[in-house]
């Protein structure tokens, strides 16, 4: 699976949006940088697919111009103009040309979904390699309105259950790709959140 990070060159803020070249093309959440369809179209000709984590602005801004670009098919949680596929956990949703299971991850956001193969893990806000808090295993915020630690807790502890061993691929919404044991990322990211300790000092 050839997966580009096509919004690494942003300098605004924005999540990392990926783009997986096979023979059908996926977006996975299309970020907030406006040149994110330019760089899209360095890499290909057209989007088959774009799949949402979840619709933080800094995940979803762009989502109308890379459909206004590309006609793709658009799967997401939670109802959206552009959708045209609606999913849930328990289901499964293109990425490249692999069907990946669908985790519902709530706790940063209640539309939050994940998505996970034999091999790679597409974790959205809920967990990430390293971030501005952790160098490794950390958790998405959970300090703002309609954000829960606790059932932050209760995904990443669904995301466990649900992930293969073999998973060695993890892109997540922010900070760094990350190839290794990454269930072991996950579960230093459990740890951490179920302390309950404020992830930011001001939290």
């Amino acid at each position: 699976m050839t997966v580009h990070h096509v919004t690494e060159a942003a300098e605004t803020f924005t999540c990392n949006a990926f783009l997986v070249v096979e023979e059908k093309t996926t977006l996975v959440d299309a970020g907030a940088w406006d040149g994110v369809v330019d760089e899209i179209r360095s890499h290909t000709d057209g989007v088959d697919n774009v799949v949402m984590t979840h619709q933080h602005g800094d995940h979803v801004a762009q989502l109308e111009a890379v459909v206004d670009a590309f006609d793709p098919d658009v799967y997401a949680y939670d109802d959206h103009p552009t959708r045209t596929h609606g999913i849930a956990g328990g289901d499964t949703a293109p990425i490249g040309d692999e069907a990946f299971d669908v985790v519902y991850t709530p706790g940063h956001a209640d539309d939050h979904v994940s998505f996970v193969s034999e091999t790679a893990l597409f974790s959205g806000d809920v967990v990430v390699h390293d971030d501005g808090a952790f160098d490794y295993g950390s958790f998405g915020r959970t300090d703002m309105a309609g954000q829960s630690r606790e059932r932050l807790i209760e995904s990443i502890e669904d995301l466990l259950e649900a992930m293969p061993d073999s998973v060695e691929h993890m892109y997540a919404g922010h900070g760094g790709v990350f190839h290794g044991d990454v269930r072991d990322v996950v579960e230093t990211a459990l740890d951490r959140a179920e302390k309950r300790e404020p992830k930011y000092p001001d939290e």
